[in-house]
């Protein structure tokens, strides 16, 4: 009657070993490491060379270490104790960056995992931890909504020069003035035809008529207040996006970046340990831009050399090109920038019709016409792409206009390589911020403090958990014991499903894990009152143990769901800690119907299953009608 066949035991054994084996690497901790990344979007990181010279460089230093690891983020070296981890990164400092004024590598104190080769082979990660749990940094960031007002006014310019050349509207001129943008016609009649002509394609725009002199007419066009507004909302939104895209790709573990008030964003980074590195790692936030080539790369017939300086000519700037397809050669841009990140949707890397890797853009409707007629004025020149990281602009490619692109659809090849094209991809694909931001508040979170965190909820979910077990000892006895150890297995799988999902825990998650422990074992509490229930209304032992598993089901399903719906809600509509408790909370809430239902009774049915004659169960005392 109570057993189990012989493949549903064997199921929940290996469930429970699989539990067991992703819930170990939490055990072992986390040793600080220093991390070696490219401080420059254009420079590739070759794992192998970067590994050699850090054993090189830290054998030559005496300075012992547990292992070099890489990935695509970088390489890690990992010690024995924070004096070690210091002196090694001034070590890799000299060795990575002899220039201090323009470091071609970051070297940033980290935290890498302890777990075994084995286990980190099999895929069993530990949990991330958040900025409360393993320490970090916190940035509060002031988006400048004046820049992006700005910087959408020199957008409009752009535009309105492009406008009145296909309506064949001549002017005198088109800038930029503080919050305006100014047009300057030679006559009124052309003035009003240009007004017309901007009021139909472009009602965001408030114009002005201003004359300055007998043949200086003059249109004013300011942004209406609605459409300022939408402007600072897109602002914040996509600088949150490019933070993401840039710090995601830097491979910082579960950043937290998130608007908070209307002009501020907060980021924090756990596992940073240092204010310095986490400032470069933000710093790596670019802006893309694209610009036509004056002449061809290398050509600098037109530039005077002065005092050793290259002296560019008016109008152009002068950028050397470090992906040595030109061989490093300089190149010469003009200043006016075509087209920014902001006109570009999409970036994939793929082929092009020689099979050839290649890089595919999709422009936005307005950026799409940009670029077509871009591409038909300078058929056979060269275009830059610019991306331009802390004040200085690197150029990612410059390939040849081969002929008039439109459609919204760019591909961007010739003499890249795959790892290339990717790389472009990813670069082009992160964007760009709509606004500078600067920091207003910084915080570090020492690992020490996070490690005193770690330590109280621990030690307070170890009490919760022993003082459940010799309630339920003690009141159940035997049962009460099985419902424990079922108890065990459920915190076992919680954390091996959260380490496999490799979520993040902070301290709400902990709280949520210790309230779980509190109703995970009311699912037991069912179960053993039914079969006491059972007992006292004259079943035999084993009849009392399947009716009162079988029949305690209902209930145990029903106040489960209700309490995942809430859960849910949380998880939906939270944020921040709020989500972090939801998260620990609905998986909870599965993992303790497995345990509370199929665990426990597969322990009773080894216990009590091959006994067909029972006179009693160890439950605690069964209370009889007519018993005083």
């Amino acid at each position: 009657m109570n057993r189990y066949p012989l493949w549903k035991n064997l199921l929940i054994a290996v469930i429970l070993l699989w539990g067991l084996l992703y819930t170990l690497p939490n055990f072992y901790g986390e040793a600080p490491a220093v991390q070696i990344s490219s401080a420059k979007s254009t420079l590739d990181l070759d794992p192998g060379s970067v590994s050699a010279s850090i054993a090189e460089a830290l054998q030559a230093a005496k300075i012992e270490y547990n292992g070099i690891f890489s990935d695509a983020t970088g390489v890690r070296v990992r010690f024995g104790n924070v004096e070690t981890q210091g002196r090694a990164k001034d070590i890799l400092e000299q060795k990575f960056n002899p220039d201090r004024q323009n470091p071609s590598y970051v070297v940033a104190l980290n935290l890498l995992s302890n777990s075994p080769a084995w286990l980190t082979s099999l895929r069993a990660l530990p949990m991330y931890l958040g900025l409360d749990l393993r320490g970090g940094v916190h940035f509060l960031l002031q988006v400048d909504m004046p820049g992006a007002i700005t910087r959408r006014l020199d957008a409009i310019a752009g535009d309105l020069r492009t406008l009145l050349r296909e309506k064949n509207l001549r002017h005198a001129g088109i800038e930029r003035s503080g919050e305006t943008v100014q047009l300057r016609f030679r006559d009124a009649a052309l003035r009003d035809a240009a007004r017309g002509a901007i009021q139909s394609s472009d009602h965001n725009l408030q114009l002005l008529d201003r004359d300055d002199g007998i043949d200086d007419f003059r249109l004013i066009a300011t942004l209406s207040l609605p459409a300022q507004q939408n402007i600072r909302d897109s602002a914040i939104k996509q600088n949150i996006t490019t933070l993401h895209n840039r710090i995601n790709e830097l491979g910082v573990a579960e950043p937290v970046i998130q608007q908070q008030g209307q002009d501020r964003i907060v980021v924090q980074l756990p596992g940073v340990q240092d204010v310095g590195t986490a400032k470069d790692i933000l710093g790596r936030t670019a802006t893309l831009e694209l610009r036509m080539v004056e002449g061809t790369p290398g050509d600098l017939a037109a530039i005077s050399i002065a005092e050793g300086k290259a002296q560019p000519p008016y109008g152009t700037e002068l950028y050397i090109e470090h992906s040595n397809k030109y061989g490093g050669m300089p190149i010469l841009l003009r200043k006016q920038v075509e087209l920014t990140g902001e006109s570009l949707t999409d970036a994939q890397a793929g082929y092009d019709e020689n099979q050839e890797p290649a890089v595919h853009l999709t422009l936005d409707s307005a950026g799409a016409r940009k670029f077509r007629d871009l591409t038909r004025q300078n058929v056979g020149k060269h275009m830059a792409i610019l991306l331009i990281e802390k004040g200085k602009g690197e150029i990612v490619t410059a390939p040849v206009i081969r002929t008039e692109i439109g459609g919204g659809r760019v591909q961007i090849s010739g003499s890249m390589s795959t790892v290339e094209a990717n790389k472009t991809a990813l670069l082009l694909r992160a964007g760009s911020l709509a606004a500078p931001m600067e920091i207003i508040e910084e915080r570090t979170v020492g690992p020490s403090l996070g490690a005193d965190n770690i330590s109280k909820g621990f030690h307070s979910t170890l009490w919760g958990f022993i003082a459940i077990v010799v309630f339920m000892s003690t009141y159940y006895m035997l049962f009460g014991l099985v419902s424990s150890l079922a108890l065990t297995a459920n915190l076992l799988l919680l954390v091996a499903l959260l380490s496999l999902l490799q979520a993040t825990l902070t301290l709400p998650g902990i709280a949520a894990m210790a309230l779980t422990l509190g109703m995970a074992i009311d699912s037991n509490v069912l179960i053993n009152e039914r079969i006491r229930e059972e007992l006292r209304n004259g079943c035999t032992p084993q009849a009392a143990i399947a009716a009162g598993y079988e029949r305690a089901w209902d209930t145990i399903l029903d106040s489960n769901i209700t309490t995942l719906i809430a859960g849910i809600a949380l998880l939906v509509f939270g944020s921040g800690p709020v989500r972090g408790f939801a998260v620990v909370h609905c998986l909870g809430i599965l993992t303790s119907m497995f345990s509370a239902i199929l665990v426990s009774r597969m322990l009773i049915n080894f216990i009590y299953g091959n006994r067909r004659k029972l006179a009693k169960l160890s439950i605690g005392t069964v209370w009889k009608p007519g018993n005083n």
